[in-house]
């Protein structure tokens, strides 16, 4: 949250007006808690990309039991084929006239100006203290560390990271100098929507606090040059009861509660948004269950221009916005809210899987060779023609009939299905399963799987490991029994706590040597005192090195 920006709730004059907010005609609903449209998403299983989900509760560091070693059948097993077309992705249903109508509605910030606006100092190297996160086999060349706020919040987890080096070719985005670094953190609290007629749970009354209703997504744009951050909200366009442009976060089911809201309605259930590529003005948003999420940079809505949160701004619309007020969100009583945040960036496209889903069950993480993939985790190839590189994090002690599987799509493609008309295809190009075989902490070695990368032909995978050490592994295209499979290199190399998704930041634009990013995303806890959140890199050459 925006804690160090705004002060304590209240109040707050209109410089048009004068009229406090909280009471102005509602000419709008002043609450979003009934009639919110289904977004058409399928709802997320519980417990996504959970080490502990289920049966299979591993035997790192934190786990509460062990986990049965799988039978000598299951590990020798062959990798599951790779099926491009069960990746086949297809644009969603048009909402370019939403994003229009908000676009006229609330002024546009350019991520430029945002990065010389960020607000939140972070640490950077020697600052961020201790290393016990990491593990002996790579040095860390890089690391950042959040504000105190962020890096022990119960409510946002992070888990995508992406930056300039996927945007653009040459490393350069407009006249910045900022070298932004992108990670985008879930809501992990889910407490539904408050039922403001009963009271139940109401978010509005006081005392509250900034965990009050799902939030969905947001994104924190890293200054590399200040180091210093900002976060951006991401959000879904909508037309309200009033017929007025509006927006809600992001969630993959809206739901509608009749009454009091109980778990039972579902009311907001947000996404994980496991991985995330920015590559030119377009930024995707892994979702699990569905596909993909698309943002555009161009679209970045300024709730507070002037910079001064104790005044409401006047809108374009001739309404006003208010950072303030962190329990609203979109337009409430002619008002437009944030849940207190600055900017927002409201959703422009969907790229959605057109296969349809195996039978099995996922309350576990399971997964299954065929059907439907899960958008678990996402990034980019630049190393030849630009691919983005989708997967699925599976976890095998629970059932199911893979490890996971990865696909690779053209962003050409992927760009003309953004911007192409509703049901344009994206094809996948290529795809694999996980490699099989190898085992670790006694159990199966490729599965849980929180990020991929490729680079130069070759494959690298960051595997979790419950509260302790994860593992960074490495696959080469090979062939066996005549099939094209990935093989896995015997060894692996020990990577941070809680490791997350990848990022390659390739340097060829400003002469630096290729980076390997990535993110840790437990805070300190009961159940891990030593967890720290931290984002860092490896440098690319002691990787390939160390895997021989």
């Amino acid at each position: 949250m925006l804690s160090g920006l705004v002060p304590a709730a209240g109040a707050v004059a209109s410089p048009v007006s004068g009229t406090p907010s909280s009471i102005r005609a509602a000419e709008d609903p002043a609450t979003p808690t009934e009639g919110m449209p289904d977004d058409g998403f399928e709802n997320e299983p519980e417990s996504e990309q959970d080490d502990f989900a289920g049966a299979g509760t591993g035997t790192g560091a934190g786990a509460a039991t062990a986990t049965p070693a799988p039978s000598a059948a299951a590990l020798a097993a062959a990798p599951v084929p790779g099926r491009a077309g069960d990746f086949k992705l297809v644009t969603g249903s048009d909402i370019s006239g939403l994003v229009t109508k908000l676009d006229a509605a609330l002024p546009k910030q350019g991520l430029t100006e945002l990065m010389e606006q960020a607000n939140r100092p972070a640490g950077w190297e020697g600052a961020c203290g201790t290393a016990g996160i990491y593990g002996p086999d790579l040095a860390v060349n890089h690391r950042v560390c959040w504000k105190s706020d962020d890096a022990t919040s119960s409510e946002w987890v992070p888990q995508a990271i992406t930056g300039v080096s996927d945007a653009q070719e040459d490393e350069d985005w407009g006249t910045s100098n900022s070298d932004p670094i992108a990670v985008a953190a879930y809501d992990a609290e889910n407490p539904g929507r408050s039922d403001y007629a009963s009271g139940a749970g109401n978010c509005l009354a006081s005392p509250t606090t900034d965990a009050c209703n799902e939030k969905g997504i947001r994104v924190s744009f890293f200054n590399q040059a200040t180091q210093m951050y900002r976060h951006v909200l991401l959000v879904w366009p909508y037309m309200n009861s009033k017929d007025h442009i509006s927006f809600d976060a992001l969630h993959a089911r809206e739901g509608k509660c009749v009454g009091t809201v109980t778990p039972s309605c579902a009311a907001q259930n947000g996404i994980h948004a496991g991985g995330m590529v920015w590559y030119g003005n377009y930024l995707y948003v892994a979702d699990t269950a569905n596909g993909m999420r698309v943002f555009d940079l161009r679209k970045i809505m300024d709730l507070n221009p002037d910079n001064n949160a104790d005044v409401d701004d006047k809108t374009p619309d001739g309404l006003t916005s208010n950072v303030v007020d962190k329990r609203r969100i979109g337009r409430q009583n002619n008002v437009w809210y944030g849940y207190g945040y600055r900017y927002v960036m409201p959703q422009v496209a969907t790229l959605k899987f057109s296969t349809a889903k195996n039978g099995g069950t996922t309350s576990g993480n399971q997964c299954y060779a065929t059907g439907r993939p899960k958008a678990s985790y996402i990034s980019l190839d630049r190393t030849g023609t630009d691919h983005l590189i989708l997967g699925e994090y599976c976890n095998t002690n629970n059932g199911g009939t893979s490890p996971g599987r990865v696909g690779t799509y053209p962003m050409t493609a992927l760009t003309a299905a953004v911007e192409g008309a509703p049901g344009t295809v994206a094809e996948a190009d290529l795809a694999y399963g996980l490699p099989a075989g190898g085992t670790f902490n006694g159990e199966a070695l490729w599965h849980k799987i929180q990020g991929v990368n490729r680079y130069e032909g070759k494959w690298y995978f960051h595997r979790s490991n419950g509260y302790s050490n994860g593992r960074l592994l490495q696959a080469t295209p090979g062939t066996v029994d005549g099939t094209s499979q990935l093989v896995g290199n015997a060894k692996t190399l020990a990577s941070s706590f809680g490791p997350e998704d990848l990022y390659l930041a390739h340097g060829r634009g400003d002469g630096f040597a290729p980076q390997l990013w990535s993110l840790s995303e437990h805070a300190p806890s009961s159940k891990c005192g030593a967890c720290k959140r931290e984002v860092y890199s490896y440098n690319m050459s002691e990787v390939i090195s160390d895997f021989g």
